[in-house]
C-alpha cells in the first residue's frame, strides 16, 4: 500500500515534465510576443519594457494592414469553401478506389507542392494578366486553390470508403432521398474529416505569402504586409503576428467543436 503511490508518482513524473515543457514551449513565445506588442520602449538590458503602449496595434490596425487583414480573411474563407466543393467529388472517387490507376492522379495533385509558391504565383501571373485577374480577389482565390486543393483532396479522401458507401446504401434502402442521405449519413459520418480538411485549407490559404505576392502585389494579404515590419518595426510586427494568430486559433476551436461526436 505504501509503494504503489510512490511508483505511481514515479510513472507520472515524466509525463508531468513533458506536459510542462510542451506548455512552456507554446506559452512562453506567445508571452514574449504579447509583451513586445505593447512595448513602446524596450531597450537592453532591461527585462521589461520601459514604456508600455498601444502604438503597435495602432499601426497594425491602420489603413494598410487593416485592409490586408480583411483581404486575407475573405480570400481564406472563399478558398476554403471552394476547395471543399471541388475536392469532394475527386476525394470520393479516390477514396472509394474507383480508379484502376490512381498513382498518376496523386502525382498530378502533388505537382504544385513540389514547386516554391512564388514560382507557382509567377507562372499564374502571366495567365492572370491576360484574363484580367491580377490584383483581384478572384485571382488570389484561384492562386490559393492551386496550393490548397492537393491538401484538401488528400485529407478528404480518408473520409470515404466502403464503410460509408455501405451506410449510404442502407439509407437508400430505408427510403431516404439523396439530400437526406447527404445530411444524415454522409455528412454525419464524414464530419470530423470535413472539419479537419476545412481547417487545413483555411490555414494554408491564410498563410500564403509567395503566391499572394506574385499574383496580387497591389492587393497585399496579411503575410505580405507583416514581413517588412519584422526588421523595420518589431513592435508593429508583434502586434500583426498576434492578429495573424487570432483567426487561426478561432478556426482551430471551431474545428475541434465540429469534430466532437453528437448531433
Amino acid at each position: 500500500m505504501v509503494t504503489a503511490p510512490a511508483g505511481g508518482r514515479i510513472v507520472r513524473a515524466p509525463r508531468l515534465i513533458a506536459a510542462t515543457a510542451l506548455l512552456a514551449a507554446g506559452v512562453l513565445p506567445l508571452g514574449v510576443l504579447l509583451v513586445r506588442a505593447f512595448a513602446d520602449s524596450w531597450r537592453a538590458p532591461a527585462l521589461l519594457p520601459q514604456r508600455w503602449g498601444t502604438r503597435g496595434f495602432d499601426v497594425a490596425l491602420g489603413e494598410g494592414p487593416g485592409s490586408a487583414l480583411v483581404t486575407s480573411a475573405a480570400v481564406a474563407l472563399v478558398t476554403t469553401l471552394a476547395a471543399l466543393v471541388i475536392a469532394w467529388p475527386a476525394a470520393r472517387v479516390l477514396g472509394e478506389r474507383r480508379l484502376r490507376h490512381p498513382v498518376p492522379v496523386f502525382l498530378l495533385l502533388a505537382l504544385p507542392l513540389l514547386v516554391p509558391p512564388y514560382a507557382v504565383g509567377t507562372g499564374l501571373t502571366e495567365w492572370f494578366l491576360r484574363l484580367g485577374l491580377t490584383g483581384t480577389l478572384a485571382g488570389l482565390v484561384l492562386a490559393h486553390l492551386v496550393v490548397v486543393l492537393p491538401y484538401a483532396v488528400l485529407l478528404l479522401l480518408s473520409g470515404f470508403g466502403p464503410d460509408l458507401r455501405g451506410l449510404e446504401e442502407m439509407g437508400r434502402a430505408a427510403g431516404l432521398s439523396g439530400l437526406q442521405r447527404l445530411r444524415w449519413v454522409t455528412l454525419a459520418v464524414a464530419r470530423p474529416t470535413v472539419a479537419a480538411t476545412a481547417l487545413l485549407s483555411f490555414l494554408v490559404s491564410w498563410s500564403q505569402y509567395g503566391t499572394s505576392l506574385a499574383v496580387a502585389p497591389a492587393r497585399p494579404t496579411l503575410p505580405v504586409v507583416l514581413l517588412p515590419f519584422v526588421g523595420a518595426d518589431p513592435q508593429a510586427a508583434a502586434a500583426l503576428s498576434l492578429l495573424f494568430l487570432a483567426p487561426a486559433l478561432v478556426a482551430l476551436v471551431v474545428t475541434v467543436r465540429a469534430m466532437r461526436p453528437g448531433p
